[in-house]
């Protein structure tokens, strides 16, 4: 009886273990040093990735096919983006739903404002974009939302 109560007690350091394990082995790293002209990420920010102007503006040329001008109005509009965004997480007055509906709208505002620079075939393509980032996130979120409830 003595070996069962220490093989059970064995059982649960080794699960609690395994479990702080698996949430280390989850924990975003960065090695990388951040760029001399990169805006610094607020500590809030950290989990969030890619939402660098320069990196975003970088990217929508490449799949886009944006103008040198095209790029030059849109990087003030995902700059000032990224400045509300990093102001909006760092709100602690708002309500976890509030927040999440400024950033809805903050990002409807500034895709309106982006697609007003594009053309009739770079809005297209930025639509599909948008909507395979909406998949993307939307599949990402489902495997816990259908997990059985216990």
């Amino acid at each position: 009886m003595i070996v069962l109560r220490n093989a059970g007690k064995a059982t649960l350091i080794l699960g609690a273990l395994l479990s702080a394990g698996l949430v280390l082995a989850q924990a975003p790293t960065t090695n990388q040093a951040p760029s001399a002209n990169a805006p610094q990420a607020a500590p809030a920010q950290q989990g969030h990735r890619n939402f660098d102007p320069n990196q975003q503006a970088a990217h929508m040329s490449k799949r886009l096919g944006l103008s040198d001008d095209q790029v030059a109005q849109i990087k003030p509009i995902l700059a000032d983006r990224f400045q509300q965004m990093q102001t909006l997480r760092a709100d602690t007055s708002l309500s976890e739903q509030d927040r999440h509906a400024k950033f809805r709208a903050l990002m409807q505002d500034s895709n309106t404002k982006i697609e007003s620079v594009l053309n009739d075939t770079q809005k297209q393509q930025f639509e599909k974009m948008q909507a395979e980032r909406r998949s993307h996130q939307h599949n990402r979120r489902e495997p816990a939302a259908s997990q059985p409830q216990a």
